[in-house]
């Protein structure tokens, strides 16, 4: 993984997962800022599987576990598309704290594959 887009990644993220809270816990329903803030960051995750296909071919293979590590970015590209599913067929204030709570748990998931693909294997 680059470590540039990986830090940017992680603050986007933790932006977006901060921002869905906050209008959740406002009172706020799913709405173009919650939403468009969860659409931003699965754009960024699907930016991030292209730089993984191309990362070992440009000389930054992973270390770590690759099946480890493709599972959990699966599972990323994943939970943002499910959240706002969720925001579209429960219109209530949880679905915005959902897609927060998402976002947070995405900052870790990119945390743990930065640390899959820069730890080698014993």
């Amino acid at each position: 993984m680059i470590t540039w887009f990986t830090v940017a990644l992680i603050a986007l993220t933790c932006a977006a997962g901060l921002l869905c809270l906050v209008l959740g816990f406002a009172g706020r329903r799913p709405s173009d800022l919650s939403v468009g803030a969860m659409a931003l960051v699965e754009l960024a995750l699907l930016a991030q599987v292209i730089v993984s296909i191309i990362a070992p071919f440009a000389g930054n293979p992973a270390e770590g576990d690759l099946l480890e590590f493709w599972m959990y970015l699966v599972s990323a590209v994943l939970l943002p598309f499910a959240a706002v599913v969720w925001a579209f067929v429960d219109r209530t204030r949880w679905s915005t704290v959902i897609m927060g709570t998402v976002g947070l748990a995405l900052a870790v998931m990119v945390w743990r594959m930065d640390v899959i693909w820069s730890t080698p294997l014993s």
